[in-house]
């Protein structure tokens, strides 16, 4: 069992960074691939992103490439997910989510833990 918690969202302006960070407990961390997803109003969820076990590579949707950074620290067992030049657009509930692979992609079925999410607001 992993657990996951995520922390950082909030209500921002335009243009403005953020980033989300989240906390996993439970079986060894750097096991995982960790992505990030988002779920705006009325809308499906959708991949953001995601990092392998080892930190050395990352994915991202063509939405946000070039504004959001995956990262990892295996020694604190977080995530992070740097959102830079925030849009109204961006506004959604986050979530990160856990994969048991060393890679994981942008299908939800690949992930078998998920954080409660948090919430991004951006104002325009």
């Amino acid at each position: 069992q992993v657990q996951l918690v995520e922390s950082g969202g909030g209500l921002v302006q335009a243009g403005a960074s953020l980033r989300l960070s989240c906390a996993a407990s439970g079986r060894s961390f750097s096991d995982y691939a960790m992505g990030w997803f988002r779920q705006a109003p009325g809308k499906e969820r959708e991949f953001v992103g995601t990092i392998g076990w080892g930190g050395g590579r990352t994915t991202y949707a063509d939405s946000i490439k070039g504004r959001f950074t995956i990262s990892r620290d295996n020694a604190e067992n977080t995530v992070y997910l740097q959102m830079y030049s925030l849009k109204p657009a961006d506004t959604a509930v986050y979530y990160c989510a856990a994969a048991p692979w060393m890679e994981a992609g942008p299908q939800e079925y690949e992930y078998d833990y998920w954080g409660q999410g948090t919430q991004v607001t951006v104002s325009s």
